[in-house]
């Protein structure tokens, strides 16, 4: 079986040009040939306005197809263009990921007249006043959509809470009051901030019968409608995990038993993702920000940074069939709310890291493949990926061997099987110039071996015991191959 290899499709800092579902299918030969499985599209649904990323969720019936919001298409194009976009890349065999945002609600249609309690925004389990009347715009009903596949209408009572009061022309963080109301349990959300059910605007109320019926609704319609595989579920930590857990359950038992699913739960510590995938009875994976995180202090911390600790707190470490490894996303790019770029001069080791070894399913971010210009911009490593690629199409396989055994400097090797017919040496190194004798065995003894990066000029021959002394250039990834294999 081929290595899985995941592509985000998708940045921030996009043209609001209502044509990325046509890019991104002129772009399916080329993932083809890079070996891409799998590709996440960014949210398809109605947003705020044509230039919202997909996050400000209006409409989820809504796949730019109706004049809501001040546009028919989303900031990606419109709903004709998403479902030839996901019939090509199922056409291909690459599995189309739809990017599933449930936890809340923008830009309602009209203001509506509730009880809240004004909680403090660092403790939302402490409220700052006593129950009051507001205003707000908790009212959806879809005007321009004329409930067409859907009559459900949204209300006050289908939320949590909201960060605006019109009545008073005030932003804090409100909790909506009445019976069966208030924030997730303790138990089944984050526990940053007291409690951290609320992100932003309209914060969906998954306790309420009537949502948890209409969302089972619209994933219906939503399979059918698209005939995506995948979903990657945006927000998992603010959301009821015991809802998540029944979701995703329902969808598998009753509409796509095959779906894959990840989740962006966003912490960075082992024990809290493995806490997070009991709770879900480990019915879908997440995304590695333990390592993300690694990789980004290792970034800033230059040859201060253990090489060696790389995997420390990690799901690739703890819970490696279930990790999506990634060096960077939409969040963590310069400007955004979790930013946490990794630096340039890192990305080709983290990359290497992530897509060099078999723990996890490593995700390439679309910014890190094609660059961008202006602000916030930063290089291209296309070419870089692409050899990584297949790299990892032809030699990641067998057994894998660690020598995480200094500071700067670590390496492994892919011993290959029956199929392959070639071995894999990676080094790398935050420090200087460095070099580590390891095994690729005596089947290679006397060969020559190059490094198919072409960060390291020098031949490198194996001992007759099969082992060698692997070099790195400073700061720098090698990955040494036979000269003579084919790849």
């Amino acid at each position: 079986m081929t290595n899985e290899l995941l592509f985000q499709a998708f940045e921030w800092y996009l043209p609001d040009d209502h044509y990325h579902w046509k890019r991104l299918k002129a772009s399916i030969p080329e993932m083809q040939e890079l070996g891409i499985s799998k590709m996440w599209l960014p949210p398809a649904f109605k947003g705020t306005g044509s230039n919202d990323v997909g996050y400000g969720i209006y409409d989820l019936f809504d796949l730019g197809e109706f004049d809501q919001n001040g546009t028919i298409p989303t900031k990606y194009g419109t709903k004709e263009e998403y479902l030839n976009l996901i019939n090509s890349l199922n056409e291909a065999d690459i599995m189309p990921i739809a990017d599933i945002v449930l936890n809340h609600k923008a830009n309602g249609d009209q203001k509506e007249t509730f009880y809240v309690l004004k909680m403090d925004p660092e403790n939302r389990q402490q409220s700052l006043s006593e129950s009051y009347e507001i205003e707000g715009w908790t009212g959806f009903n879809f005007p321009g959509r004329k409930d067409k596949y859907n009559a459900f209408k949204w209300h006050w009572y289908h939320f949590t809470g909201i960060d605006y009061d019109a009545r008073h022309n005030e932003t804090g963080i409100y909790m909506i009051t009445g019976d069966h109301k208030g924030w997730a349990n303790q138990e089944v959300v984050d526990n940053e901030k007291g409690n951290f059910d609320y992100l932003m605007f309209c914060d969906i109320d998954f306790k309420h019968p009537e949502v948890q019926e209409h969302l089972r609704e619209w994933v219906n319609w939503f399979l059918e409608t698209s005939n995506v595989r995948g979903f990657r579920l945006d927000a998992i930590k603010h959301i009821d995990a015991t809802f998540m857990n029944h979701f995703i359950r329902y969808v598998r038992e009753n509409v796509a038993p095959e779906l894959f699913v990840f989740g962006e739960y966003w912490k960075d510590n082992a024990d809290a993702t493995n806490h997070y995938l009991e709770e879900v009875d480990m019915q879908f994976n997440l995304v590695d920000v333990a390592l993300h995180m690694n990789f980004f202090q290792a970034s800033k911390s230059g040859n201060q940074f253990n090489m060696a600790t790389l995997l420390e707190n990690t799901m690739m470490q703890a819970n490696p069939e279930f990790a999506i490894t990634f060096v960077d996303n939409h969040d963590t790019q310069s400007g955004q709310a979790l930013e946490s770029q990794v630096e340039d001069w890192f990305k080709p080791l983290a990359y290497g890291f992530i897509m060099l070894r078999q723990e996890g399913t490593p995700c390439v971010f679309y910014r890190d493949y094609y660059g961008y210009q202006g602000e916030h911009g930063q290089m291209a490593f296309k070419e870089t990926i692409s050899k990584l690629a297949q790299l990892r199409k032809k030699l990641v396989y067998g057994q894998q061997v660690d020598y995480f055994d200094h500071a700067n400097c670590i390496g492994w090797t892919e011993l290959g099987n029956d199929e392959t017919n070639a071995c894999l040496a990676v080094l790398m190194t935050n420090g200087d110039r460095g070099w580590k004798h390891m095994e690729v065995g005596k089947l290679y003894a006397g060969q020559i071996f190059v490094d198919y990066l072409g960060n390291c000029s020098e031949e490198i021959i194996i001992g007759e015991d099969g082992w060698a002394d692997f070099i790195v250039e400073p700061g720098s990834i090698a990955a040494w191959i036979p000269k003579n294999a084919s790849i």
